[in-house]
C-alpha cells in the first residue's frame, strides 16, 4: 500500500531530525548525511506519490493506527487529491535538498537548522497523508513548529526575532481557526474520521461559517490578504532553501487544506462562496504584486510575488465554486486544473527564485538589489536560470507561468454562462484585476533582473562576486528544466490532475488532440487551443532568423564609442537607472492609496555639508489598521496585568477564593 510506504517514509525523516541533533559536532558530515537522506526520502515519497495519482497502484485502503483521540485513533490515507499535493511537496523538497548540500557548507548555525529541515518535511507530509480532524491538526501545528524553529535559525537579527514572533501569533490563530471549522463539521457526536464527516448533513448556516473559518485558517498560512503580514517577514528570514520550502511548498500545504475542507468535506458549494473566494483571490493577487515591485530586498520581493500568485490560485478556486455550484461540471474541471496547475507551477519557479537569492546572497552577502548589478559577468550560470525563473513568474510563454493564467483566462470567458448576474459582473471584474497583476509582474521581475544582473556593478560586493557551487546550480537547473517541459507539454500535467478534478468536481477536461502532449484544449477544439511546442518552435526560429539577418546584412565595420549615459560618458554606476526610479511611476500612481507612500525630504540648512535626503515611506495598510492596534491593545493589557506577579500571598489566596466562588455560581446557575 502506498500510505504504508509514506508513513515509512515520514517515520524515516523523524529519525534522520534525531540523528542530526547528535550530528551537529561534525557540522560538514552532518550537513551531507542530512540534506542526503531528507532528498531520497522526498523522492521516495514523491514517486510513490506520483504512482497514486496516475493509478499504477491500489490507494483504496486506510490505516488506522492506535494513537490520537480514544476509540478514534490516527487515520491516514492517500486519494488522488492528496496524492497531488504530495508530488508537489515531496519535488519541492527534493530540489531544496539537493540545493542544501551545496548551501548548507555556507551555514553559519548549522546546528539550527539540521534537525528541524527533515521535521519540517515530516510535518508538511503528515498533514497531507491524515485523513481525521485530530491526526490533520497535530501535524499542522508540528509543521508550523518546525518552520518557526528555521524562522529563528538567525535569532541574533531583531528583524528575525520579530518575524518569528509575528509568524508563531498567525500560525496560532490559523490552527484556531481550522479547529473551530473542523469541530462544526464533526457535530456533537465527534465525528473525526473524514471519510464519516464527508457524510453527514449539516444545519443550512454550518457550510458558510465552515468556508469563512478555512479562509482564515488556511488562508493564514498560505498568504491571503490581509491575513498575509507574516509572509513577507518570515520568508526573508529563514536560510533560502528553507524559504524555498515556505513559500513554494508551505503554501501548497495550506491550500491543500483548504480544498480537502470546502470542496470534499462540508458539502456542496453554495454559488456565494465563489464570489467571497475570488474577491479574496483578486484583492490578493493586486496588493501582492504591488508590493512586490516596490520592494529592494530581493527575498522580501519574492515573498510579496507568493501573496500574489496564492491570490492567483485562490481565483481559479473560486470560479471552481462558482461552476460547481451551478453544476457545471466541465467548466468547473477546467477551472480546478488551472488552479491546481498553478500550483504547482509557483511551487516550480519559486523555489528557483529563491535557490537563486541564495546564490546571489552566497556570492555577494547583499540581499539589497539596489547594491548589486553585474552580475552577469561573475554568475553567468545563475544570471541564465534566474532569467528563466523571472520568465516563467512573469507568465511568459512557452514557460509554464503562462500556461496555468492562460487556463484560468479560459474559464473566466466561459462566466457569462453562469446564471447569477453578480457572477457575470463580478468574473470578468476579477478577470481584469487578474490581468492587471500579470502586467505589473512582468514589470516586477525586469526591474528586479535589470538591477540586480544587468548594467555595472553598484557596490564592491557585486564586483567582486564568484559563480556558486555546483549542487545549487544543478538544483537551479533541474526546476528551471522542469519550468519549461510544464510549459512545451503541459497536457502530462492535465492528465495527471484528471483524476483529483474527477473525484473533486465529478468531472474532468475535455478529451485533448491527438497529440495531447503538444497541445491543449481546455474549451472545444473549435473554440481554443494552445501548443506549447509550437510557440517554443516559433520563438526559436524567429530568433534565429533575425540573429542570422543582422549578422549577414549589417555592416561589418566595427566601431567603439563611449557609453551614452544620457550624454555624459561616466562609467561611475550612479549614472545607472535604480530599482527605486524603476518603480517610480507606479509608486506615483498606486503608492498613496495602496500604501499610503509618501517622500520624507531632509534639506541641511546653509553651512551644513552634509547632503539632503530623499526617503520614500510606504506602509502595509493590512498590518497598521488590523494587527498594529489589537497589538498595542494586548501591549497595554499585559502591562496591567503583570502587577499579578508582585502581589502578597494573602492576595493570590483571596484571587483564588473569589475564583472558586465564581466557578460554584457558574455550575449553580447552569445546573
Amino acid at each position: 500500500m502506498p500510505v504504508v510506504v509514506a508513513l515509512g517514509s515520514v517515520a524515516v525523516l523523524i529519525l534522520v531530525a534525531v540523528a542530526a541533533l547528535f550530528l551537529v559536532a561534525r557540522p560538514a558530515f552532518a550537513t551531507r548525511f542530512v540534506y542526503g537522506a531528507a532528498g531520497l526520502v522526498a523522492l521516495v515519497l514523491m514517486v510513490t506519490a506520483l504512482a497514486a495519482l496516475l493509478g499504477r497502484v491500489d490507494i483504496s485502503g486506510e490505516i488506522v493506527l492506535p494513537v490520537g483521540l480514544p476509540w478514534v485513533g490516527a487515520h491516514f490515507r492517500i486519494d488522488p487529491l492528496s496524492a497531488f499535493f504530495l508530488v508537489v511537496i515531496d519535488l519541492g523538497a527534493a530540489a531544496a535538498s539537493l540545493y542544501a548540500l551545496g548551501y548548507g557548507a555556507h551555514e553559519t548555525q548549522p546546528e539550527r537548522v539540521l534537525p528541524f529541515f527533515p521535521a519540517f518535511l515530516a510535518g508538511m507530509n503528515l498533514v497531507i497523508l491524515a485523513a481525521d480532524a485530530f491526526s490533520f491538526l497535530v501535524a499542522w501545528e508540528f509543521m508550523s513548529l518546525a518552520s518557526w524553529a528555521l524562522v529563528m535559525a538567525h535569532h541574533q537579527a531583531e528583524e528575525n526575532r520579530r518575524a518569528g514572533f509575528v509568524y508563531l501569533v498567525m500560525a496560532s490563530f490559523g490552527t484556531l481557526m481550522l479547529l473551530l471549522a473542523f469541530g462544526l463539521m464533526a457535530g456533537p457526536d465527534g465525528v473525526y474520521a473524514f471519510a464519516e464527516m464527508r457524510h453527514r448533513v449539516h444545519a443550512d448556516w454550518l457550510p458558510g461559517l465552515v468556508l469563512l473559518l478555512a479562509l482564515l485558517g488556511a488562508g493564514s498560512k498560505a498568504g491571503l490578504v490581509p491575513l498575509h503580514v507574516w509572509l513577507p517577514l518570515a520568508h526573508p528570514a529563514a536560510p533560502s532553501h528553507v524559504s524555498a520550502l515556505m513559500s513554494g511548498v508551505m503554501t501548497k500545504v495550506a491550500l491543500y487544506g483548504f480544498v480537502r475542507i470546502v470542496f470534499d468535506l462540508v458539502g456542496d458549494p453554495v454559488w456565494w462562496w465563489s464570489a467571497v473566494v475570488m474577491a479574496l483571490g483578486a484583492l490578493t493577487a493586486v496588493v501582492g504584486v504591488l508590493h512586490a515591485i516596490l520592494e529592494r530586498d530581493f527575498k522580501r520581493l519574492l515573498a510579496y510575488s507568493t501573496v500574489e500568485n496564492i491570490g492567483i490560485v485562490f481565483i481559479g478556486l473560486g470560479l471552481a465554486l462558482a461552476f460547481a455550484a451551478n453544476e457545471m461540471a466541465a467548466p468547473a474541471a477546467l477551472a480546478l486544473t488551472a488552479a491546481l496547475f498553478h500550483a504547482l507551477n509557483h511551487s516550480l519557479f519559486k523555489g528557483l527564485m529563491f535557490f537563486g537569492a541564495g546564490a546571489v546572497l552566497t556570492a555577494t552577502g547583499e540581499r539589497d538589489i539596489e547594491k548589486l548589478g553585474g552580475l552577469i559577468h561573475r554568475l553567468p550560470v545563475t544570471a541564465v536560470v534566474v532569467l528563466g525563473g523571472a520568465m516563467a513568474i512573469s507568465a511568459l510563454p512557452p514557460l509554464n507561468g503562462f500556461v496555468s493564467e492562460w487556463m484560468i483566462f479560459q474559464a473566466i470567458l466561459l462566466s457569462p454562462d453562469l446564471p447569477q448576474w453578480a457572477l457575470k459582473l463580478m468574473v470578468p471584474a476579477v478577470g481584469a484585476a487578474l490581468a492587471f497583476s500579470a502586467a505589473l509582474a512582468g514589470a516586477c521581475f525586469v526591474r528586479a533582473y535589470g538591477v540586480a544582473f544587468l548594467g555595472r556593478p553598484r557596490s564592491t560586493a557585486a564586483a567582486g562576486a564568484h559563480e556558486v557551487d555546483r549542487f545549487s546550480l544543478v538544483a537551479m537547473g533541474l526546476l528551471l528544466g522542469l519550468c519549461l517541459m510544464a510549459g512545451v507539454v503541459p497536457g502530462l500535467v492535465i492528465d495527471a490532475v484528471s483524476s483529483v478534478a474527477v473525484q473533486v468536481v465529478g468531472h474532468d477536461m475535455p478529451p485533448q488532440p491527438l497529440w495531447p502532449t503538444l497541445s491543449i484544449v481546455p474549451v472545444s477544439e473549435g473554440r481554443s487551443s494552445y501548443s506549447g511546442m509550437l510557440v517554443l518552435v516559433f520563438i526559436a526560429m524567429s530568433s534565429g532568423l533575425a540573429a542570422w539577418a543582422i549578422h549577414r546584412f549589417a555592416s561589418k565595420a566595427l566601431r567603439r564609442g563611449p557609453a551614452w549615459d544620457c550624454g555624459f560618458p561616466d562609467a561611475s554606476p550612479v549614472t545607472q537607472y535604480t530599482a527605486d526610479s524603476f518603480a517610480m511611476p507606479i509608486r506615483r500612481v498606486f503608492g498613496p492609496v495602496a500604501f499610503r507612500s509618501h517622500i520624507e525630504r531632509r534639506m541641511p540648512p546653509p553651512g551644513d555639508p552634509s547632503p539632503a535626503q530623499l526617503k520614500v515611506v510606504k506602509h502595509d495598510l493590512s498590518w497598521e489598521i488590523l494587527y498594529a492596534p489589537i497589538s498595542g491593545r494586548v501591549a497595554r493589557l499585559a502591562e496591567r496585568l503583570n502587577t499579578l506577579q508582585f502581589l502578597s500571598i494573602r492576595s493570590y489566596l483571596t484571587l483564588v477564593f473569589a475564583a472558586l466562588v465564581g466557578l460554584l455560581v457558574v455550575v449553580a446557575i447552569w445546573a
